[in-house]
Formats: structure tokens, sequence, C-alpha cells
């Protein structure tokens, strides 16, 4: 180690994997320290993914890899952990104040899942115990918290009035963009030799292992504007691509929420209000924790689900007879994307078809979306089994017949993930729509209210 600095503020990655418009990276620099940036692969969400190739990891790990390079290019480095956080810190910590360097600061994106405050309110004392300020910053998302709320200060519950107040409460201030790249350039940042860093950690080591990431399947983080033009007339063809396919970058924070609205704002307002969507959700699980594993409307965790598992496997296979959801769940394994029309035919389906318990459904998806985000993963399915955020009432049911004759009327969706369709060896449904539909409106009725 050469000179090493005396003092210096990190900036701890978490959803925001990237240096370019990142408002922590910001308050980090702006502690007139020389700032490391820094990454923790979390042992407590690593151990729980069942699958060794799990495409998320992979892709984290590549991103962390470019990150690592564009350092370099200005001399400084990646400090990576792996473990429990509250293990990694302590070990941090002494390492540096035996080098000899103190810790001013760590500067995070807020985040607002259950784990993650727990985490956080942990680690707080933590840094407060060795003289370390600790600060969250709003990154991963355009309004957070109590931001936008009621004129009673209670939070919303239903998405159209949150999305007026949302719209009439944005100002440019919003989404400027963070000027933290360019501090960048300016020697800010710790350089390599500075101080006794940690490199990246292999895959293997970590106990996962490295799959192709089909570069189709995980898309650019450039914002196409001839995609936003016409989003609102493409979206929900799942055959046509009409989407900005943006999830997993925002997700990771591979690209700023900010870059996102402000492209948003240009060229189309039924993408902005997609994003608005996020938001609302983000808020939602923030003030109402429970809702990630139970109904957000408690009476609905009455409903008798039937929950055959002969039926669950065959919709996890894509194997229910019904083209458009068996379509979607296989480009689910295929991929780790589906389309988000087909989602929410899927996921109703579940929910109402097979009256199974929205959160076998849920978990499904956390397992396979390369996208899985907690707050919109538990929402979307709460949406489509009526027990969320919802104004609409219980009985609406999708019909996935109808749904695949209005947006894949060719069915060039269907023949791309389903090829025995319309052959001998493609099912009959496991269930008949129209008793099907019967028996959830009944089933539900029995113990709920029309609301």
């Amino acid at each position: 180690m050469k000179n090493p600095a005396s003092t210096i503020a990190i900036h701890w990655i978490r959803r925001d994997i990237r240096i370019e418009d990142n408002r922590s990276l910001l308050s980090a620099f702006q502690q007139d320290k020389p700032v490391l940036i820094a990454f923790i692969f979390d042992q407590d969400i690593l151990d729980k993914l069942d699958n060794p190739e799990d495409r998320r990891v992979t892709f984290i790990h590549r991103e962390l890899q470019k990150l690592q390079h564009q350092l370099e290019g200005f001399g400084s480095t990646l400090h990576v952990g792996y473990g429990k956080p509250e293990v990694v810190w302590n070990q941090w910590i002494r390492d540096f104040q035996l080098a000899g360097v103190q810790i001013d600061s760590v500067h995070v994106g807020r985040d607002y899942e259950p784990y993650a405050q727990a985490r956080d309110r942990y680690l707080a004392s933590l840094f407060d115990e060795h003289g370390i300020a600790f600060k969250g910053i709003k990154d991963h998302v355009i309004f957070e918290k109590s931001e936008v709320t009621k004129d009673d200060g209670l939070p919303y519950t239903v998405f159209t009035p949150y999305s007026k107040k949302w719209r009439k409460t944005l100002t440019e201030g919003h989404y400027a963009k963070a000027e933290s790249l360019e501090w960048c350039s300016s020697k800010t940042l710790v350089q390599r030799n500075e101080v006794n860093t940690t490199e990246l950690p292999s895959l293997e080591s970590m106990g996962f292992r490295q799959v192709d990431l089909v570069d189709q399947w995980v898309p650019s983080k450039k914002i196409q504007p001839q995609t936003l033009h016409s989003y609102g007339e493409k979206r929900d063809f799942p055959s046509v691509a009409g989407t900005s396919r943006l999830s997993l970058h925002l997700r990771f924070g591979t690209v700023s929420i900010r870059e996102a609205l402000r492209s948003g704002l240009r060229h189309s307002e039924k993408w902005t209000t997609e994003l608005i969507w996020r938001d609302f959700y983000q808020t939602i699980l923030y003030h109402f924790p429970h809702s990630a594993t139970d109904s957000f409307r408690p009476a609905y965790d009455a409903i008798p689900w039937d929950n055959n598992e002969a039926h669950f496997a065959a919709w996890c296979e894509g194997r229910t007879g019904y083209p458009l959801v068996d379509a979607g769940m296989r480009e689910l394994l295929a991929t780790g994307f589906m389309h988000n029309r087909v989602r929410m035919v899927v996921a109703s389906f579940l929910c109402k078809h097979l009256l199974t318990d929205w959160r076998w459904g849920e978990r499904f998806f956390a397992r396979h979306l390369l996208d899985f985000d907690l707050a919109s993963n538990a929402g979307g399915w709460q949406w489509a089994a009526g027990s969320g955020c919802d104004a609409a009432p219980y009985f609406r049911v999708f019909n996935p017949s109808a749904q695949l004759a209005k947006f894949d009327k060719d069915e060039a969706y269907v023949k791309r993930w389903v090829p025995e369709f319309g052959t001998a060896r493609y099912p009959e449904p496991i269930v008949d729509h129209a008793t099907a539909r019967l028996r959830a409106i009944d089933t539900y009725k029995s113990v709920l209210k029309p609301t």
C-alpha cells in the first residue's frame, strides 16, 4: 500500500450497479474525502437461491466486472466482500483501522424491502459505534416513503389517485441527473494501492456456476426512443418487440430511474405511467410490509384455496392446455423473462382458474424472473388475485382464450414457445374456463363481499 488515504468515504452498491447518474455515489463525493466503491455478495440473500446456475447471480457478477473495468480507467478499483453484511462490515472496519484508514461515512441508495430495512437498522447501530456516518439516499425511485400521500398524510392504496398526485408533485429536480460520473474523472476516487482492497470473488467460490446469458434475453441498457414512441400501441402484443425490456436494468440499477423517466417524459406518456406503478408498489411495500407475504386485504387470507399440486405442476411446466398460458410459462423457464400482458394472464389463471394461492405463483416467479423485484412481484400477484391494491372487484377473471385472440391472433408468440400447439401432442385444457370462472367467483363470494 502506497501513500494510504487517512480518511475515506465509501459508496456501498446495492441496487445501483453503475457510476453514472448515481445520487448515493454523488453524496459520497460531496464529503470531500477520497471515495471507495464497495459491493457485498450478501449471503443472507444468496443462501436462499436453490439454483447454482441462477441467471441473476451471473448477471450481477458480469455487471460488476464491467464496473471494475470502468473504475480501473480512473485508477481505482472495487472493494468486494462475500458473506453476511454485518460480518463483512465488521471485518472491513477492523482491516481499515489496522491499516490506519478511517471510514468517515458509508453512503447507500435506500432499499424499501423488509429484509433490507432490518439489515440497515442493524448496520446503522454498528456504524454509529465506530463513529461512521450512515447516509441513505433516495436513488432507486422518484418518490419514496411519504413523499406522495393523501391530503391527510396517509399513504395511497389505490393507484389512480396516487398517480395523479405523483404527477402533480413532480418537478424537474426530482429527475435531474446526478453528475457522479464527472466526479470520478476528477481523481476523487480512492486510487489503486492507496488502500488494501479485496478482489471480485469467482462465482464458483460462492457456490454458483456461470451461465450463458443470451444477449436477446438480457436487453441493452440503451433506452430506444422509437420503442417508447410506439409503446402505447404495441406493448400488449407479446410477439412484437413493443416493450423497453428495461425492468432488469431498473431492478439492479444498471440504468438510473431518473434517466428512464427523462426518456418517458420526452417520448411516452404510457411508459411513464408504468414507471409510476413501480414507485407505487415500492411505496406500498414500505408502508405495508406484510403485503410481501400476506394479503394486503386481510379478508382474502380466508379464501379456501384448492392448491391442487398436479394442476400447479402443469402450470409451472407450461402444459395447461391453454396456449397463451403455456407459452408464457415456457418463455419464463427458457429466458427468465415473460411479457407483461402474459404475466397478467398466467397469474390470473393460477389464482382464479386453478384456485391456487397467489403466494405459490409469487414464489415461482421470484425463483425464475431475471427482473424479480419483491415490491412489483408481490404487488402484481396480489393484483391478479384481487387481494391487493386494486379498485376492481374480485370477480375479474381473464379469459385466456379471449386474450390469445386479442393479443396474439396470428399465434406467432404461442407457436414460438409451444411448437406442438395444434397437433395431437398438445394437451386438452386441464379445466374448463366457464366452469372454473364460476367456481372462483363462488369461492371468493363465500368469504368476501363485493367491493
